[in-house]
């Protein structure tokens, strides 16, 4: 049976270890930092320092992190890699099931305290994700949102993803006409630069060795309350 490692929770370059046992690691990623190697010289990775903190400074050693969902670069957060090719499998079959909620920080006021966002989301040739309505050019994206709260300018939204398409929230919201806030890239008139306020809150999964069922969680970042200046402090323990 796997088991919890003891000793202190290791903070890495990039990001910081929340979990670890035989099988699986759980990092909060910081904004900024790719999930994994996009391109040949891609070294600044969370897979590669995973790998790297595996390996102990072995040379020789084979271990290494092994892939199992994304989060994009620009977004922090939750995310679980395995140890092994096969515990790897074992969670890319059972991902399905795992349950993902972000916390994200809009313009606008979306039209209903809570709802269900659908359609369909094509890649073009510069990597950019649009909202298409033919469904013969897209895939099918769906993603519910709850509203924690709202200030004249910007709303505080818990955001869980029913499918993972890429950049899937931030092209969503910004059709709805809520750009996420900080998002230069669907949004580059955006003149706050800081980051983008999309975080990966908590994760639950299912143990690709015994099948229980694990949950992790982060708290938020600092900047959320920066944009939302005035939220009451009941609305961010709702979220």
């Amino acid at each position: 049976m796997a088991s919890k490692k003891k000793h202190a929770t290791p903070v890495l370059r990039g990001l910081k270890i929340l979990y670890e046992d035989r099988d699986v690691v759980v990092v909060d990623k910081n904004p900024g930092v790719l999930s994994c190697s996009t391109r040949a010289h891609d070294e600044f990775t969370v897979e590669n320092v995973l790998s790297d903190y595996l390996r102990k400074g072995d040379p020789k050693s084979r271990n290494q992190a092994y892939l199992v969902h994304r989060l994009d670069r620009e977004t922090s957060g939750i995310m679980v890699f395995a140890k092994s090719a096969e515990m790897q499998r074992r969670l890319v079959e059972s991902w399905g099931s795992a349950e993902k909620l972000y916390i994200a920080a809009v313009y606008g006021r979306p039209a209903q305290p809570s709802g269900v966002i659908s359609g369909y989301l094509a890649q073009d040739e510069n990597l950019l994700v649009h909202a298409v309505r033919d469904p013969g050019r897209g895939h099918y994206a769906e993603t519910e949102y709850t509203v924690v709260g709202e200030t004249p300018t910007v709303s505080i939204l818990k955001v869980r993803l029913r499918t993972g398409r890429r950049n899937q929230i931030r092209v969503q919201f910004k059709d709805r006409g809520l750009p996420v806030v900080g998002d230069v890239k669907y949004n580059w008139k955006d003149a706050f630069r800081e980051r983008l306020c999309l975080h990966a809150k908590s994760l639950a999964f299912d143990h690709p060795y015994d099948g229980r069922r694990c949950a992790f969680e982060t708290g938020i970042p600092e900047v959320f309350r920066q944009v939302a200046r005035g939220l009451r402090e009941a609305d961010w323990q709702n979220a």
